[in-house]
């Protein structure tokens, strides 16, 4: 099950990665952007529960050191990377917003 969990991460952590790139690559050539922005924001979404439930297996199987190695670390790297796609994702539409005005 844990071996699961890692692939989903990543799978979901390189879609997410892909999905915000086609997000600026269509807001750049004046596509629309909003699904590709929706994906880039749903599969982070998807990366941190699969994270979430590699933790939880890891608590299950009382691995300790799995945990005291892997978290710590992992949770700023999650803070900051969700904050990249967050502004990364929404970056067109604030864009947008203020071409508006």
């Amino acid at each position: 099950m844990n071996r699961g969990c890692i692939i989903l991460w990543l799978i979901f952590g390189l879609l997410a990665i892909t999905a915000t790139f086609i997000n600026l690559y269509m807001f750049g050539t004046g596509k629309d952007y909003k699904l590709a922005m929706a994906m880039g924001l749903s599969f982070t979404a998807l990366t941190l529960v699969a994270d979430y439930s590699m933790v939880s297996n890891w608590v299950k199987a009382e691995d300790w050191a799995a945990l005291s190695d892997v978290v710590p670390t992992m949770e700023k790297a999650f803070w900051i990377l969700t904050s990249i796609a967050i502004l990364l994702n929404i970056t067109p539409t604030l864009l947008e917003l203020k071409n508006r005005k």
